[in-house]
């Protein structure tokens, strides 16, 4: 069974755009976690129907749950890299 490592990325890396983005407006930063989880859970299942290859998910439930967790590990990557920066 292939991962779909390619498609969790691409979410993560689009989801971090996304919380760079609300963190650049005036959106209280603790609401990004919440924007990239939920735009991920978009993606995820955008990804599943619009035929992505090798993407992890055959139902619509699992690939929201994919996305969601791509979408949040975007917030976690930031926080890293913080924490190491320090």
């Amino acid at each position: 069974m292939e991962i779909g490592i390619a498609s969790v990325a691409a979410i993560t890396v689009i989801c971090y755009l996304v919380g760079l983005i609300v963190k650049a407006s005036c959106v209280n930063d603790r609401y990004i976690p919440i924007a990239c989880g939920l735009f991920g859970g978009l993606l995820g299942v955008a990804g599943l129907y619009l035929g992505l290859p090798e993407f992890p998910a055959h139902d619509p439930l699992t690939a929201l749950a994919v996305g969601i967790v791509s979408g949040l590990a975007a917030t976690g990557i930031n926080q890293a890299a913080k924490q190491l920066g320090k």
